[in-house]
């Protein structure tokens, strides 16, 4: 019995996934929840289980190829009826022929590979063609009459041999009626031959904008693959390919807008456009939480865990959200409602090599600072291995973005659709500072509050940045909330 596992749904209204990689292939045999593909929707990089135990059939879709929900992926047999070997399909009859009369009983005696008594060749199923009546058609030429071809072997399948040859395989590995109707003959000159590839390689080809009759496949009967493509890429971004690049311009790469970088600019772009941002700038003395950092540091409870800005920062954020609820609110447009939420799902902003990635830790403000640290670790730890699930980057109320760690010392960061605020903590490093009237050298970092200013309003804004950078600035204001 043939079971076949549909793409799945495996976000909030996801409607298509990238193939990343098989893990299993044709012929291995698979468990109940054993891992056999990773895909990339558009928010993360995701393992797919097996919902089925059995032997893999069949691969349905290529690594590389976007698959719309629902659509079957994978086939697995548990092989309880099916058959050790199938015949091949029939030939076409020409309709001219006359109808072939039923094959009559197997002899007794009859060994496999040997003529039976009416000349035919005994199989392992059936019996083969009478030998000499089948003939192939002889290719017309204007020149020369068309002549017998000399007759076909017959053949018979082997045992293990799969007879189910996907219909891609065949067109990719085997000569097209074109390819063979291109042969040129003596008085006809000869035509391009189709270049051999794979559907997903032809996708890749269109979009790299090459002509894969100059590319040369290195796969078998010189199939071409997605790595011949690419390499062909090269030298086509300045020219034709196989031609000298153009003297005085540069080359350029294209890459498919597709999966997290489609999802982000989809974001972004909703979001500068529907919710009327303001940011308001706060530069803040963080010597004081510094020095409390190097004692925790110090002490047995937060010696095995990782402390930085960062995690002071969300720590602050909770707190001032109490005060000012506003900035962990959403503004809901079909409704006519502003939503406010009773905690901070705080989303952080993390680079991946997929791109931009905004994971959750839930109900951060109900976390302590060792909570907070052990969950920005793991955090971080999972978004640049690629794999958070899609369930860890939806449904956010507040997020920062750290481009202190690149050296940036602040920006003006754009709202998550959803959110009404997001901070970005800029880079902690010594600068000259008024202290007590006289110049000095401290550690200062620059915060920036962009927020929707249909729920925030400039006071609520101001108020709420000024006690984050108040918290930083004296952690012990902490012990009055």
């Amino acid at each position: 019995m043939r079971q076949v596992f549909n793409m799945p749904d495996v976000g909030e209204g996801l409607t298509e996934a990238e193939i990343l990689s098989w893990h299993v292939a044709v012929g291995d045999t698979v468990t109940v929840n054993q891992i056999i593909v990773e895909i990339e929707t558009a928010k993360a990089a995701v393992e797919l289980p097996s919902p089925y135990a059995g032997t893999v059939a069949a691969l349905l879709a290529e690594p590389g190829v976007t698959i719309e929900v629902g659509t079957p992926i994978i086939a697995i047999s548990d092989g309880a009826d099916e058959p050790a070997a199938a015949p091949p399909p029939a030939e076409p009859v020409p309709a001219t022929a006359p109808a072939a009369t039923a094959p009559a009983a197997e002899p007794a005696g009859a060994k496999i590979g040997e003529p039976g008594v009416d000349g035919r060749i005994a199989n392992l199923v059936g019996y083969g063609p009478k030998p000499g009546s089948v003939t192939r058609r002889a290719r017309k030429t204007p020149s020369a009459p068309a002549a017998p071809a000399p007759p076909a072997a017959p053949t018979s399948p082997r045992v293990g041999d799969s007879v189910r040859v996907s219909r891609d395989f065949r067109q990719a590995t085997e000569p097209s009626a074109d390819t063979q109707a291109a042969e040129p003959t003596a008085d006809a000159p000869a035509r391009t031959a189709v270049p051999l590839a794979k559907p997903p390689v032809r996708k890749l080809a269109k979009e790299l904008g090459i002509d894969l009759g100059a590319v040369a496949g290195s796969g078998p009967n010189g199939v071409i693959t997605r790595d011949d493509v690419r390499l062909g890429s090269a030298p086509a971004v300045n020219g034709a390919v196989g031609a000298p690049p153009a003297t005085g311009t540069g080359g350029e790469r294209r890459v498919p807008i597709k999966g997290v970088r489609k999802a982000t600019a989809a974001a972004m772009v909703s979001s500068a456009f529907t919710a009327p941002h303001v940011t308001e700038f706060l530069a803040v003395d963080v010597t004081p939480m510094i020095e409390l950092r190097d004692r925790l540091r110090a002490s047995a409870a937060f010696r095995d865990v990782k402390l930085s800005p960062l995690t002071f920062a969300a720590k602050a954020v909770c707190l001032a959200a109490r005060r000012t609820p506003e900035v962990n609110a959403s503004w809901d447009e079909a409704a006519q409602e502003i939503v406010y939420f009773d905690h901070v799902q705080l989303g952080i902003a993390a680079a991946t090599p997929r791109g931009l990635v905004v994971p959750k830790i839930r109900d951060a403000d109900t976390l302590s600072l060792r909570e907070l640290a052990e969950a920005l670790g793991a955090l971080t730890v999972t978004a640049r291995a690629g794999k958070t699930p899609p369930s860890d980057m939806v449904g956010g109320t507040f997020t920062i973005t750290n481009v202190g760690v690149l050296g940036v010392d602040t920006g003006t960061p754009i709202l998550n659709p959803g959110e009404s605020a997001i901070l970005a903590l800029g880079a902690v490093k010594q600068a000259p500072w008024v202290v007590d009237g006289a110049l000095a050298v401290r550690t200062v970092c620059q915060l920036a509050l962009s927020f929707d200013h249909r729920v925030v309003d400039g006071e609520q804004g101001s108020r709420f940045l000024a006690e984050v950078g108040a918290l930083l600035a004296d952690p012990g204001l902490a012990l009055t909330y």
